[in-house]
Formats: C-alpha cells, structure tokens, sequence
C-alpha cells in the first residue's frame, strides 16, 4: 500500500540513508536535521511500510522552497515524485496563515534533465539561471536552474 505522510522525527534516520543513496553530493547530516520544524511542509512516501521517497519545503511569509526531494532509485519513475509534489503543493495551498503562500520556488541541477521536465509538466516556470551553483563529484561546479510555481495571484 502506498501513503503519503507527514515526515517525522521517527523518520529522519530512514530518510537521510535516503538521502546518502539518491544524491551524488548529499546534505550532511547536520543540514538534515537542520531543515525540520514548524516553518516545514516536509512528507514522506511509503510503500508497504517502506520510505521510498521525501520532500523538505520551508514556508516563510507568502512563499515556499522546495529545498530537497528524492525517490529511491529503485522506485522512480513510477510516478511517485509527481505525487508527492502534487501533494505538497496542495498542502502549501491550504496555508492561510499568517498569509497564503503565492510561490513554491525550487532550485534544479541544469543537467538534472528528467526533473526538470516533471517541473514544466507540473506547471514551473524557468525564472533564471544560477551560474555556478552546484559542487560537482570531479570538484566542479553545476549551474542551478530556477524554477517557480506560482499557487495564488
């Protein structure tokens, strides 16, 4: 059975092993931890019982950031990444206090093609490019595209 939840404490071992698999470059483990709390809108996705995937969203005034969001390898595409963004954002709709979030804004590695197209497919729009952005495994760096996606006007 597959379920869509509330990332918890409980949670965070099981999803920064996660983490460590799905990123060539992952968080560190303080950064993790770091980014919980009441200002995060972060969910996870199980199935059978298993996490298989996650999201961490801050929310601050009227605008949100999708600051990481990964899929077991051998769970992608199936889909789930498109249900656990949809389901974030129909999250961040239902925000009205102390004001409605108007923007979910996310940062992509420029080679990350496969995510930048469940983006545009989601309805994000390429607002710039950041030049150098992301570390890279060989000791370069990655330009980040910036994405948003706009909830109300």
């Amino acid at each position: 059975m597959k379920t869509i939840s509330t990332l918890n404490e409980h949670d965070l071992i099981q999803t920064f092993e996660l983490e460590q698999i799905c990123h060539a470059i992952p968080w560190s483990k303080q950064t993790f931890l770091s980014n919980q709390g009441e200002r995060y809108l972060n969910f996870k996705i199980t199935i059978d019982n298993q996490i298989v995937g996650f999201c961490i969203c801050q929310h601050v005034a009227d605008e949100a950031n999708l600051f990481n969001i990964a899929i077991h390898p051998d769970f992608r595409k199936q889909g789930l990444a498109r249900e656990l963004l949809n389901h974030l954002i129909d999250a961040l709709i239902t925000i009205k206090s102390p004001c409605p979030i108007s923007t979910l804004w996310l940062e992509v590695r420029q080679s990350n093609s496969p995510a930048i197209e469940l983006y545009h497919t989601l309805g994000f729009n390429q607002i710039t490019v950041r030049k150098n952005y992301y570390p890279t495994t060989d000791g370069q760096q990655e330009d980040a595209i910036i994405m948003a996606y706009t909830l109300a006007l």
